[in-house]
């Protein structure tokens, strides 16, 4: 079952009455990747979202959702470079809205799921460019392939806030909320002749902190 809105969790953990009920009752996220303590951080799916922006074939582009994904973030605060992040995507929950293409995407002629069935991303650098922005590089997979990519990373927010535990339940942790972006070239990663320009992937992602 998805989980309910933070202000359904907010509600549930301050038993409000609903009258009672003002934004300022409600933690919100921070511009100071400090307000999140260090420590292991899994990626909430319910709060993120993969987009792969494709050129089609010089006219506009599309739009492709990846619905699965699961994470791992190590976070030192007092030395984000010694972070570090792991990735994992289910290729295969790959959405479209072109009813039936997404069907076709996972077949042979496209991200050959039955071989190929994840993509993943290690960090092995983090670089910080001021107190809300940074780059996270490492090696990526697709299709089996591998080559380097750097994503431009912007901190939304960061501290204490609503999220659930691992039974759906409504708890305050830890959080830090990210959008991230890169791009790829296609052909590098075996992809369909049909896609030959880079190809944006865009990241908003919310961790919580494992307590």
């Amino acid at each position: 079952m998805i989980r309910t809105t933070c202000l359904v969790l907010a509600l549930c953990v301050a038993p409000l009455a609903a009258q009672d009920y003002k934004p300022s009752d409600v933690p919100h996220g921070q511009k100071d990747y400090r307000a999140a303590g260090a420590g292991t951080y899994a990626l909430d799916h319910y709060h993120t979202g993969i987009i792969a922006r494709v050129l089609h074939l010089g006219f506009s582009y599309s739009v492709f959702r990846f619905e699965k994904a699961s994470g791992t973030l190590e976070w030192n605060p007092d030395v984000p470079e010694a972070s570090a992040l792991t990735i994992e995507v289910d290729v295969a929950s790959v959405n479209s809205p072109v009813e039936g293409f997404a069907d076709v995407l996972r077949g042979t002629d496209y991200f050959n799921v039955a071989e190929n069935p994840k993509a993943t991303f290690v960090s092995d650098s983090f670089a910080r460019d001021s107190e809300t922005t940074g780059r996270v590089s490492g090696p990526l997979t697709l299709m089996g392939r591998t080559h380097p990519a750097t994503f431009d990373v912007e901190l939304i927010g960061a501290g204490r806030g609503f999220t659930g535990d691992e039974n759906g339940n409504p708890v305050i942790r830890d959080l830090i909320g990210i959008s991230a972006e890169t791009r790829i070239d296609p052909q590098a990663y075996g992809l369909n002749a049909f896609f030959t320009e880079p190809i944006l992937i865009s990241i908003d992602a919310e961790f919580a902190r494992k307590e």
